[in-house]
């Protein structure tokens, strides 16, 4: 053995998480996006989804000699799921309902080693918008920070002016929960910097 770091695979095409991995001194060998059905199953809450998803990412990026690192990012309003924004219509709704409450950001991170073992943890933060003007949320929808993203907002980017309260993980809510993805990875052998 040469004593090199192992692969890391990133299964996960967000340049968020890309720069958040980064942060703790971190550069996947590869990066791979897993085509899988995002699909809630029926009654299945936001919690359990939020983990079967990484999980599923993780196993699907796998590949032999190499840790697979997946993450999956949830919205919840009560036991509602909220979609990753995909329309315009899409993000209005979901900052309608987000305005002036609080909501629950789950974040399951899912590490695959070499060896075939899978471990998940799950970060969960809350966030609490302040009531947002119909012109905010028209601001915030003419900007398209939305595309994409669960309950249609980046809590990095002009949401932040919005919000109120946030108790939890912010690297989590962004996408990728750091304290929780270095306990995965140290936990299943991987040599962090």
């Amino acid at each position: 053995m040469s004593g090199a770091a192992p692969r890391l695979i990133l299964a996960s095409a967000s340049p968020r998480r890309l720069a958040l991995l980064a942060q703790i001194g971190l550069v996947p060998d590869a990066i791979v996006s897993p085509d899988i059905d995002e699909t809630p199953q029926r009654d299945e809450t936001p919690r359990a989804l939020a983990s079967r998803l990484a999980r599923a990412k993780a196993t699907a990026a796998a590949v032999p000699g190499a840790f697979a690192l997946a993450a999956d990012t949830v919205v919840a309003a009560g036991r509602r799921i909220l979609p990753k924004a995909e329309t315009p219509a899409q993000a209005s709704a979901c900052l309608a309902l987000l305005s002036g409450r609080r909501h629950r950001v789950l974040t399951a991170v899912a590490v695959q080693a070499p060896d075939g073992r899978v471990a998940t943890r799950l970060a969960e933060s809350t966030v609490t918008f302040a009531r947002l003007t119909e012109a905010q949320r028209a601001a915030y929808l003419a900007a398209g920070e939305w595309q994409g993203k669960a309950g249609g907002y980046a809590i990095q980017g002009r949401i932040a002016v919005h919000v109120r309260f946030l108790a939890g993980s912010y690297s989590g809510v962004v996408g990728l929960p750091l304290f929780e993805t270095a306990q995965l990875l140290r936990g299943l052998g991987y040599p962090l910097p």
